[in-house]
This record gives structure tokens, sequence and C-alpha cells, in this order.
């Protein structure tokens, strides 16, 4: 269960860093909204899962899938380049999330 809320978390950070893309500054209100909850509730979930996982191999995963996601999102979504490079680190990126699952012990 705690590997599903560490996956839950990461999605969520995903959606509040993109968020923040949105948000200009935290002055409109509904991107804002969205933004913060998705915070408060990734941190939650993060916690959660932190107290059943080691808390290297929880926040490696856990800024792993947000760093990853919000970099996939952005070349898909919102216009950053898509070169061999930044892909190549993304894939860097998902290999060490999943090795640091593959050793966690759990």
């Amino acid at each position: 269960m705690a590997w599903i809320l560490l996956v839950v978390a990461g999605l969520l950070e995903v959606a509040w860093s993109v968020g923040l893309k949105y948000t200009d500054g935290f002055t409109r209100p509904w991107p804002s909204l969205f933004t913060g909850t998705s915070i408060v509730a990734s941190m939650l979930l993060l916690s959660y899962a932190a107290k059943s996982l080691p808390i290297g191999t929880a926040y490696g995963v856990w800024v792993g899938i947000g760093a990853a996601g919000a970099a996939v999102l952005g070349m898909a979504v919102l216009g950053e380049p898509a070169t061999a490079a930044r892909i190549f680190f993304v894939a860097l990126l998902l290999v060490a999330v999943v090795g640091l699952k593959m050793t966690s012990g759990h």
C-alpha cells in the first residue's frame, strides 16, 4: 500500500509543479487552489508512505516521479524542447526510480 501512496504522491507532485506555470505567481484563484491542494495532498501521501518505507527511497522516488513527469509534460504540453539529450536524462531518472524500488527491500 505504501508504494501505491508514494506513486500517487509523485503524480500529485507532477500536478502541482506543472500547475505553478498557470498560477501567475498565485494571482489566479483556480489554478492556485488546484496547485496548493496538490502540494498538500502530495506531501501528506509522501508522509504516509514514509511511515513504512525508508525515507531515502521514498523521497528519491517521489522526487524522481515529479521531476520526470514535469519534464515530460513540459515537453509534451508546454512546448519545451524535446531534444534527444533531455529524453535520455528523463529516462535515466526513471531508471533511478525503478532501481530505488527494486533495491528498497520492501
